[in-house]
C-alpha cells in the first residue's frame, strides 16, 4: 500500500545490482542470483487479478534484467499497472519502457551529487543518472525523484547540490528524502548515524517530501 503511490500493488524484488551503497539493506537481493522466474510471476500475477492494481518492479536493479521490456508488456497485458524503482544507470532501458508504453510509473534514485557519488554507490555511473533524468523530464510519463539520507554521508550541502541539479535541468516534480532506518545487515555494515540531519537548511528551489523522518 506504499510503494506505487494511490495504488494496491505487489513488489517483485530482482536479483543483482550494478551499485553497492553501504546503507543498502538487501544484501540477499544484490548478491544474489533469485529464486523465482518470468513464468513464476505471471502465474502469481494471473492469481491476483481484481485484487491487485499494481505491480512493483524494485531490487537490486530491475533495469538488468535482459527482456525487462517484454516482462513489462506482459504484466500490462493482464491488466496492471507497472512502477519502475531504479538507480537510473541504464537510460536506453528506461526509454525502451517508455517508447513501448509498458511503464506507468518510474521512482528514479538519485544517491548522491557527484563530488560522492562513488563514494556512496561504489559506481561510475552518475552521467547515466542524469541522461536519464533529462530524458524522464522530457518524457510524457509520472516519475518521483529520491534520495535515502544516512546523516553521516549525506548533510545538507549534499542535498543543496543535489536540488540545485534538479532545478537546473527543470525538474518541477515533488523530491522525496528517505530517511535511513538502521537495521543489523547492510553492504557497508553501516552504523546507526550519528550526525543529525538538518532539514531546515535546505533550499526552497523545488517541493520536497520526507518520508520516515
Amino acid at each position: 500500500m506504499l510503494d506505487y503511490p494511490n495504488h494496491l500493488a505487489c513488489i517483485v524484488w530482482f536479483a543483482g545490482c550494478n551499485m553497492r551503497c553501504d546503507y543498502c539493506y538487501n544484501t540477499h537481493i544484490v548478491n544474489g542470483c533469485g529464486t523465482k522466474s518470468a513464468d513464476d510471476l505471471l502465474a502469481f500475477l494471473r492469481s491476483r487479478i481484481g485484487r491487485l492494481e499494481g505491480v512493483v518492479l524494485s531490487g537490486g536493479e530491475c533495469t538488468l534484467y535482459a527482456n525487462l521490456a517484454d516482462l513489462c508488456a506482459m504484466i500490462k497485458e493482464l491488466g496492471f499497472k507497472v512502477k519502475v524503482d531504479t538507480n537510473g544507470s541504464n537510460p536506453a532501458v528506461l526509454t525502451e519502457l517508455i517508447r513501448r508504453r509498458a511503464v506507468d510509473y518510474i521512482a528514479l534514485d538519485f544517491k548522491a551529487p557527484r563530488r560522492q557519488f562513488n563514494m556512496i554507490t561504489h559506481a561510475e555511473k552518475y552521467d547515466q543518472l542524469i541522461d536519464s533524468l533529462c530524458m524522464l523530464i522530457s518524457a510524457n510519463i509520472p516519475f518521483e525523484v529520491r534520495t535515502t539520507i544516512h546523516a553521516d554521508q549525506l548533510d545538507h550541502n549534499a542535498i543543496n547540490e543535489i536540488i540545485s541539479v534538479l532545478s537546473d535541468h527543470g525538474y518541477t516534480g515533488s523530491y522525496f528524502l528517505q530517511n535511513y532506518l538502521h537495521t543489523d545487515q547492510t553492504l557497508g555494515n553501516c552504523a546507526e548515524p550519528h550526525a543529525r540531519f538538518d532539514s531546515s537548511r535546505l533550499s526552497s528551489k523545488i517541493n520536497i517530501e520526507f518520508r520516515n523522518f
